[in-house]
């Protein structure tokens, strides 16, 4: 299936997206939005998630929509972030109305980058500041790779980053790919610079180097130093969906992950898909629509971690090397 014409989930009419970084820190907050509510699932695969309100998500919950779902970087202080967020929104008026007042709803999740050698010594939370500010440059281009929740990111031998990318279905349906890539598995095959998401790529959007010439039969023995990592994703569509539809798009899209990570899902990361749906497109086979939107969100998710790797790039602190450092000519 085709690319959307900037190949970012923002190719999804309606979405925002919004990134801030603090360099010395090594970390940083990406935000997804959108000018009203929109319809939000969320799965989790990993053994060690962190996680802000998923449980607002489930399809028997009282409220359905989200105003954003946010990214970030920082373990269990990067939870923060929703909080800056949430702050900015209520702001601007927006949130689920009780009784007169508006309660922003935010769901987060985060990711492990505390030892990858910035300052994390601060004397205050960073993050709610870091979200706001996400949320304060939202808009439908952003940058790609060492930017956002992907700032600190690092994979097993490589640095991460984050990746988007987007289909447009024969539908009418655009379904769009957000991640900040930081597993505990490796992107590429081997020492090589071939990408395991290589089958799915769309022209040369992550080197154009096609598939490895061999693939590896023994367990992997290539992960990340420490045991601590996480690949934190969200898919979103302009179909009309469900919360439970939803739902089933974010667990569709957990192939992606496992396509383009080897390995994914360990008892080490916490990995997790949001899925955003803005409803503006009907689903003319329900049944068979579904099917097709998670098989794109799963190939979406797939390129978008790939990207996220091939796009890192180091100011000269990095404690890994880019993909680009090693295997660029």
């Amino acid at each position: 299936m085709p690319a959307g014409p900037r190949n970012l989930i923002t190719d999804v009419p309606g979405i925002l997206v919004g990134n801030a970084q603090d360099m010395a820190l090594r970390s940083g907050v990406s935000v997804l939005t959108a000018a009203r509510p929109f319809v939000a699932g969320v799965h989790v695969m990993g053994g060690a998630p962190g996680t802000r309100e998923t449980d607002a998500l489930a399809p028997d919950r009282l409220v359905q929509e989200a105003d954003a779902l946010v990214l970030s970087g920082g373990s269990a202080f990067g939870l923060s972030a929703a909080s800056g967020v949430a702050d900015a929104l209520r702001a601007q008026g927006r949130g689920f109305d009780v009784g007169g007042q508006k309660v922003p709803i935010v769901p987060a999740a985060i990711l492990f980058d505390l030892l990858n050698g910035g300052d994390k010594g601060w004397d205050e939370n960073p993050y709610a500041a870091l979200g706001a500010a996400a949320l304060g440059a939202a808009s439908d281009d952003f940058a790609l790779g060492t930017a956002g929740a992907g700032t600190g990111a690092t994979t097993a031998g490589l640095m991460g980053g984050l990746g988007s990318a987007s289909e447009v279905l024969p539908s009418g349906h655009t379904v769009g790919a957000l991640v900040a890539v930081n597993a505990l598995g490796s992107a590429t095959v081997g020492e090589g610079p071939h990408f395991w998401a290589a089958p799915f790529e769309v022209g040369d959007e992550f080197s154009g180097l096609g598939p490895a010439p061999s693939y590896p039969t023994e367990h992997p023995t290539k992960l990340a130093a420490h045991r601590e990592a996480t690949t934190i994703a969200i898919v979103a569509t302009d179909a009309a969906l469900t919360q439970a539809q939803a739902t089933r798009m974010a667990i569709a899209a957990h192939d992606g992950m496992a396509r383009a990570l080897v390995p994914s899902h360990t008892p080490f990361d916490g990995d997790l898909v949001f899925a955003a749906a803005t409803g503006t497109k009907p689903l003319a086979d329900p049944l068979t629509d579904l099917l097709t939107l998670g098989h794109a969100a799963s190939t979406a998710l797939a390129r978008a971690i790939a990207r996220g790797v091939y796009l890192a790039t180091d100011d000269g602190g990095a404690p890994l090397p880019t993909w680009c450092a090693r295997h660029a000519n």
